[in-house]
């Protein structure tokens, strides 16, 4: 999704989506310390979840550089392969973060919270791209909402840009990263 900001009242997103949308973050804080509590890392565990971190965060970053939130509908990039690509990139961060903990009550916690509040999230966007741009129900029918095609739809020609990446303050993803990889290093040395 192109992971937007929506008016209340365009677009009418359910109640619950509504309140996935504003519980994610601060759910997100608590689940971090009862991911730090459960997690059992281990250095192969680190090395292998730190590396499947990189593409999450390289396709979160390249995804916010293509993003014109609510100004136009974006179908360049990693758009142009999946309707999710900031999403798609933080299910990857969280297989990361799974595989670096080796705890399957994570896991199970992970998935109960992509289908508590990410799928209604990604639905309440959807109704509102549908509603803002007439062109996404060409592009939906097109681009897969998750898993991405192997060629790229018909895109806009809109670059990288490195001042959106920025503004999306993105760089956060890392740091974010950088210092739950931290604390498990911590928690293993100890």
């Amino acid at each position: 999704m192109n992971d937007v900001a929506q008016p209340e009242s365009q677009a009418a997103p359910s109640t619950w989506s509504r309140v996935a949308r504003r519980v994610r973050v601060p759910l997100g804080f608590a689940f971090a310390v009862v991911y730090v509590w459960l997690a059992r890392p281990t250095r192969t565990s680190l090395l292998v979840g730190g590396l499947l971190l990189v593409p999450g965060l390289l396709l979160r970053g390249f995804a916010s550089g293509h993003v014109q939130k609510d100004k136009e509908l974006t179908t360049s990039g990693p758009y142009a392969y999946t309707r999710n690509p900031l999403y798609l990139g933080s299910l990857i961060l969280a297989a990361g973060f799974a595989v670096a903990a080796r705890s399957w009550w994570i896991v199970a916690a992970m998935l109960a919270m992509f289908a508590a509040i990410y799928i209604p999230v990604i639905a309440g966007e959807e109704r509102y791209l549908r509603h803002t741009f007439p062109d996404y129900d060409d592009y939906a029918r097109h681009v897969p909402r998750m898993l991405p095609r192997l060629t790229p739809y018909k895109t806009q020609q809109s670059a990288y840009s490195s001042a959106r990446y920025w503004k999306h303050r993105e760089y956060q993803a890392i740091l974010g990263c950088a210092v739950v990889l931290g604390i498990l290093v911590i928690k293993l040395v100890w």
